[in-house]
Formats: structure tokens, sequence, C-alpha cells
């Protein structure tokens, strides 16, 4: 009776069968006394009473022994019971149509008897796959939700799958994203939002996300029909806990009709008193916000949603026009005419900041919460009294290292990644003990990258002669933005390399600016900091690949152009035939030393202040080779364009086509990073023709941090003397014959 009873109330705990662990458990099992009784059984019985007593309690137990086994008899249902941790069940790795959809039966087991002694087990496997489902479109949207993949990434300790409905621009800014950031196991599926419209299009939509704000109402028909549950989350979430805890939420659903998690609307809206004649859709008391929602798909299917939500839209837009909260009008609507199908969530899953909102009366201490919602166009300045740490909460992932979050789930199987795979591959190939090693590892560095950080909104010109100016920067480059955007009226691709909380800095920075503000041709690109190199000509290539014109302007951004480059340039096309010839237009540089320049509207007003000594020819007195092909003295008095030759250590800015060679990746910080760019043109057989009427001006600064430790450290000059060498030994291999003029020539400068 002892051992029995023992082995079946710690196996209950488990949600397994009695069989399975029967005989594995009984060796180790010690008897340990159940009642007084037992203890008194130790010595002879004196008395009948005891007798009877002792009796009456062995039938009880194999009673609740019975019902132990009627219940362990059913076959488990939901995966909410589990092993003690440590433990491991026989396939981790299940698909989507093998996951359990909630029921809670297998909890019942644990409930019988003195199951409140049993330890609470985790309700979601470690390796258990999470599911979330997020509607992103546009630039702004698309930067918000990486704020709340952080705060997700942060807390997690299982695998992730996220399902994005995406606009073409989000889609691209994602999965650029996301193949760059290589966090292990987060999978990313992205649906295009584009052939969703139909189904929505018809319901006419007042709130601010527009067309888009509707879609969460046809994720059953969007999302593999084997997936059966989603956490569908707003992209102005973040999240303070483990994802998993509101997973786990999905095996309270009773029933088989409860098939929607949502907190309570934390506003009065629905009640409709917030103004005069104020009149909201209908909603079950205080309504639903769909902020954060559980969705059981398989069951919705069953249920024939796509047909219940149509049904409820159509017969309240006869009365009510249109929605003003989007789908949450919908959702509401529906659960008015089917209360059932709501499991109300805690409210701390979803504490909604906006003036309209009560939500200090959801929590007594903000260590409760869970799932802060910023439902307010206004962002961080909503009332509340509490706002502050919000706030900070909120700036702590806005602001927070995405690298750090390329943590592994050890002990977590996960699909193989190619690309990291092969990255490793090639790590692991290097020599640590090589003085160059930190330089050839940059070359390999994968860089989280943010394209299109703003709103780009640019067509280019019908004729083929459309020209983009390519430049990257660094926070101490910023000032230049401005100037750059009032010499250049052109598109723009810009690499910028900053850390996260730069990347804010800069976008506070160009909010505030009118000129920048004013441009949507200008489009930025964000690559985060990651290695101790200045990953110069990774910049350079990330710019040029978001080209969108015929023709690219490769220069830097401590240049200012001159006025009217741009139509030059595109004059040019035409006059020099671009579009059938390999051609790189040469675009003389001076340089001033000055910090307050009058800028030279001409050729001849900069010939004037080149004789005054106010303007120089670049780096004439540091590095004459750079540029001396380009011959400034012919340039004086030229009227057209004129060929040079390719010369040792020749690195002008050019004008190409958009197709030509980007810059190689060994070649970081300081030293060669053109040069071996105007090389490989050279070798690829593109003439260098220098405009007669073209220019543009270095400006004044202090010197970056990179050609600081060029001078001052004797290594870093070996390893890029190193550097040259191979590369030049690489362009051998590759061009042949043709390539031996780069190695002579070197021999003699």
């Amino acid at each position: 009776c002892r051992s029995i009873i023992l082995h079946e109330l710690s196996i209950s705990c488990f949600g397994v069968t009695l069989n399975q662990f029967l005989p594995v458990l009984t060796p180790t099992v010690k008897p340990l006394p159940l009642s007084p009784l037992e203890a008194q059984s130790s010595t002879p019985v004196g008395g009948a009473g005891e007798r009877q007593a002792l009796e009456l309690r062995v039938r009880a137990v194999e009673e609740e022994n019975r019902a132990l086994r009627r219940e362990l008899s059913r076959p488990p249902r939901s995966p909410s019971a589990r092993l003690p941790s440590g433990g491991h069940r026989g396939n981790q790795n299940r698909t989507h149509s093998e996951e359990g959809t909630g029921d809670n039966e297998g909890q019942k087991a644990a409930a019988v008897g003195n199951s409140s002694d049993c330890v609470h087990q985790p309700a979601v496997d470690k390796c258990e796959t999470i599911h979330v489902a997020i509607v992103c479109a546009g630039y702004n949207a698309s930067r918000d939700v990486v704020t709340l993949v952080k705060s997700v990434l942060f807390h997690r300790r299982n695998p992730l799958h996220f399902h994005f409905i995406t606009d073409s621009i989000a889609q691209q800014i994602l999965s650029s994203l996301f193949h760059t950031w290589m966090v292990p196991a987060v999978r990313v599926d992205f649906y295009d939002a584009d052939e969703l419209k139909s189904e929505v299009s018809w319901i006419p939509n007042k709130h601010y996300s527009g067309i888009y704000g509707l879609m969460k109402l046809v994720l059953t028909k969007t999302l593999p029909s084997d997936l059966q549950r989603v956490i569908v989350l707003d992209t102005d979430i973040t999240f303070a806990t483990d994802i998993a805890e509101l997973w786990a939420v999905f095996h309270k659903f009773k029933g088989k009709k409860q098939v929607l998690g949502l907190v309570e609307n934390q506003s009065d809206w629905y009640l409709g008193n917030l103004w005069k004649n104020h009149r909201p859709w209908p909603a079950l008391g205080r309504g639903f916000n769909t902020g954060v929602i559980l969705l059981l798909l398989d069951r919705l299917r069953k249920l024939r949603w796509e047909q219940m939500w149509r049904l409820t839209a159509e017969r309240e837009l006869m009365s009510m026009l249109s929605t003003s909260l989007a789908d949450q009008d919908i959702f509401n609507a529906v659960i008015k005419q089917n209360p059932f199908l709501v499991h109300q969530l805690p409210c701390f899953w979803n504490v909604q900041l906006s003036d309209h909102t009560r939500s200090e009366k959801c929590y007594k201490d903000v260590s409760d919460l869970k799932v802060i919602h910023w439902n307010s166009p206004k962002k961080l300045r909503v009332k509340n009294k509490h706002v502050e740490f919000f706030r900070n909460l909120y700036l702590t992932f806005l602001e927070y290292d995405g690298n750090l979050l390329r943590r592994e789930l050890f002990g977590c199987p996960s699909e193989a990644d190619h690309n990291s795979e092969n990255l490793q591959k090639t790590l692991s190939e290097l020599d640590e003990d090589d003085p160059c090693y930190e330089f050839r590892r940059e070359r390999f560095t994968v860089h989280r990258t943010h394209l299109y950080f703003l709103h780009y909104e640019y067509e280019p010109s019908s004729d083929s002669t459309d020209v983009t100016l390519v430049a990257q920067l660094s926070m101490d480059r910023l000032q230049m933005l401005e100037a750059i955007c009032k010499h250049w009226e052109g598109p723009i691709s810009l690499a910028l390399y900053l850390s996260d909380a730069e990347a804010q800095q800069f976008l506070r920075y160009a909010q505030g600016s009118e000129v920048l503000m004013s441009r949507g041709n200008v489009g930025y690109h964000i690559v985060y900091k990651e290695g101790q190199f200045y990953p110069v000509n990774l910049l350079r290539n990330v710019a040029m690949r978001q080209v969108n014109t015929p023709y690219m302007f490769l220069s830097d951004i401590d240049f200012l152009p001159m006025y009217g480059l741009y139509e030059y340039l595109r004059k040019s096309v035409v006059q020099l035939e671009m579009a059938n010839t390999k051609k790189a237009l040469v675009v003389p540089a001076f340089e001033t030393l000055r910090y307050r320049l009058s800028y030279p509207k001409s050729k001849a007003e900069l010939l004037s202040q080149l004789d005054m000594g106010t303007l120089f020819t670049f780096r004439y007195h540091v590095w004459t080779k750079g540029h001396a092909p380009t011959n400034f003295a012919k340039w004086r008095t030229a009227t057209t364009p004129y060929r040079v030759q390719w010369e040792a250590d020749f690195e002008p800015y050019v004008m190409v086509r958009r197709d030509s060679p980007e810059y190689d990746r060994r070649f970081v910080g300081f030293g060669w990073n053109k040069v071996a760019h105007i090389m490989e043109l050279d070798a690829q057989e593109y003439e260098f023709v220098v405009l007669p009427n073209a220019y543009m001006i270095h400006m004044p600064h202090a010197p970056s941090f990179d050609i600081t430790k060029f001078r001052s450290n004797k290594q870093y000059r070996v390893c890029l003397k190193t550097l040259k060498e191979e590369f030049q030994q690489n362009m051998s291999r590759r061009y042949g014959f043709a390539a031996l003029k780069y190695m002579t020539a070197e021999n003699n400068s």
C-alpha cells in the first residue's frame, strides 16, 4: 500500500503512465509514514479500534489509487504535463500538427488527491518552439518592431518562430536584418500583405493603421494550415518577461470553444462615454484589446472563423459605416455575439498606455508587469503615474546592443543555418597566432544591418541617366549630412556605422532637421558596430547595393560636391555614351583647411581660390600619388572630357554604372580601401575619363580613429602591407597576364 501510494502520487505530478516508471522507481523508494496511524503500526496493535481505523485508511487509499489509475490511463492530450526538470521526452522536435491544443485534461490528474504537494513543472517544454505573428508594414513599423523583438529575445529561453505579415518594404528591411542578425534558434517567415488586401479592403477603417490594421482577421487563412496556435502582437509591444509564460496560458483555455486569449480593454472607449455622441462598435462590457492575442488557429478554423467575422462585420457596417479601431472593433463585435470564444487574460499581459486608459488599476506594483503596450501615437508622452518606469523599460530595449542577443539555446537542437555553419568553418580555418588575425577576421564578420532606417521614397527618372551619390559615415561625421543634401539634389544612399544607442541619437537628429526631413530620396542604412576596425568597404558595399538608379557616384561623406553636379553627371551619361561603354568618370578632388569656406559656384571661382591658397588639390602635401593621374594642370584649361591612365595608388572619386564591382572587404580601417577598388576597375578595362567642369571639395575635420592607429601602430602598417600583397596575388590569379602591371607598378613606387 505504502509503495503504491508513493509511486502514484509522484507520477501523477508528471502525467505519465504508472507502468512506465514503476519498475524504475520502486527500488529507490524509501518507506515514509503516510499518517499517524502508520507510525503506530510499527508496534503491536493493541486494540480493535486501531486495527479498524487502519483498515478504513487502506480502503480509502485504494479507492484514491483507482481514481488515479482511471485518470492516468487516459491518453495525454496536452503538453502541459511534463517530466521534471532535466527529464526528456522521446520526441521534442514536434511538428505543428503534433502540438496539443491546450486542453487541460492532462492537468486534472495532477490536481487529484494530494497533488498540491507536487512540484509544479513549467507548462512549456524547454525546446518547444513558440510561434509569434506580427503585422508590419512600412519603414516606421519596421523600426518599431525591432524593439519588440529585442525585448522578446532578451527574456526568451525557447526557440522562436516569427511569422511576419509584411508589405514589400518591411519584408526587404526585416529579411536583411534577421539574415545579418544571425540569432540562434530563431526562424522567420514572411507572408505577402499585398496578397491579403483584397480580403479586408472592403472594410472602411478610420484608424491610423489603415488597411494593415485589419489583417489579423485573416491569420487563420494566412498562416500555415498545420500551425495550431500562435501569439499575435502589435509592433508597439514591450515584453518584461519570458514569452513562454504567455505561451503556457494556452493550457488554461477551457473546453473546445475558447479560441481567443485577450486582455480586457483598459479604456472607456467601448462604454461610449468619452465625449458627446461617442458611438463605439458593440462590445462585451469594456471590450477587449487586440494588441496581444492568443489564437487557437485549428479550433478557429473548425468554427469557420472566416465566415463568422465577415458576417458580423457586414452587419455592423450597415449602421457603423466604418471601423474606428480597425480589427479590434470587429473582434469585439464577434465576441459580443459569442462570449464563449474568449479566455480572458490577466491584465498584466497587456498593460495599455494611452491618455484614455486606466492601466494603473491593472497592477499593484510595477514588478507584476508582463507586457507593456504603447497603444498611442504619442508613445512616451502618455499620462500614467509610472510612465517614467515604462519609458526607461522601453528605452532599455530601444538602445540595447542587439549583438548581445546572439545567444545559443544550449540543449535544444535547432535547424542548421548554412550561413552560420560556413562562417564558423571559415573562421576556424584562420590562424589565431597570425599577427594579422584580427584584420583577416574582420573580413568575414557579419554586421547586423537595418536598411532604410528612415522613410525612403524615390522613383528613378525614366530617361536612364539617373545617378545616386554613395557614401558612408560614423557618428562623428553626422554634421556633414545637411550640407551634402544642400549640394546634391539627387538620390543618396548612405551607410552609417553606429551602435544601437547611436542609431537612436541619429534618429532624433534627423527628425529634428528640416533639411533632412524634407528629403525623401535619401536612404539611410544602419550597419551596427562590431569588432575593433571601421569596416569602410563593407559600408560602401551596403550603400551600393541599395542604389536603384542606373549610375552611382562613389564619394566620401567629408566631400561637398559642387552645386549642380547631379545634373552635370546626368548630362555626361548621354554625352559619353555611358550605357554602351565601361567608363569611370573622374570628378577632380580639392580640399580646404578652412572650416568656413565660401564655396566656389563655378570653375573660374574655384581656380581663383586655388591660386590664392584658399584651396589645394586633394592631399597634394601628404599623398600626391592618390590623385596625381587626374592631371590637374590639364584640367585647369580643359573644356572637354579627357582620358587618363591608371597609375599605382590612384584613388579618384568616380561615377560608374550600378553593376560595377564592389569594394574588397579585406581592407578595413585606414589605407588602400579605394586604391584596391580603382585597380579592380582598371583590371576590368574601365576607361578613366576626367570631367572638365566637375569638382568636389574635402572639408576639414579631426583625424579619424583609424588613421591615428595607422600612424602610431607599426603592426597596423605591416598588416596593411601584407593584405596589399595578398590582394595583388589574387588579382594575378583572376586576371592573369594583364595584372602583372600592378605588381610592377607597386615595386617601382
